[in-house]
């Protein structure tokens, strides 16, 4: 059931040809569309990878902050008789945290923070996974 509470939204305006700018409800903006900026497909492995990124960095940095924290997110752009989607998307962590005790603590739960994020936490990869309808409409 969708509340005020739990309600999301961001606009999106043209600025040139081909370049967009969404703007969150906090006033955040995000310029896309540009050669030199990030594409639509772009954003959505962007929000895959960041989504989960801040589920592992909650559940591991309560043991040891990481000396190095990276995300890669990889997929293949498809067409198919439905339409264009990604295929074989992966999600890529290659963390290091500092030796002794707590970053033996972080290494050790990292493997299950990854696997809540992407079966339980991270809503972007679940709301990609599970059927999800979209309705488009004329304003």
């Amino acid at each position: 059931m969708t509340t005020a509470d739990n309600r999301r939204s961001v606009s999106i305006v043209r600025t040139a040809p081909g370049r967009f700018r969404a703007t969150n409800s906090r006033g955040g903006t995000l310029d896309f569309g540009g050669d030199d900026e990030f594409s639509p497909v772009e954003l959505l492995m962007v929000a895959i990878g960041g989504c989960s990124g801040v589920d592992v960095d909650l559940i591991t940095g309560r043991r040891a902050q990481p000396d190095s924290f990276r995300i890669d997110v990889a997929g293949a752009k498809a067409r198919g008789e439905t339409g264009n989607h990604m295929e074989d998307l992966s999600v890529t962590f290659t963390l290091r945290f500092p030796e002794g005790e707590a970053g033996d603590a972080a290494r050790a739960v990292l493997p299950e923070a990854m696997r809540q994020s992407h079966e339980r936490l991270c809503t972007v990869s679940r709301t990609v996974e599970e059927p999800t309808p979209v309705e488009f409409r004329l304003g």
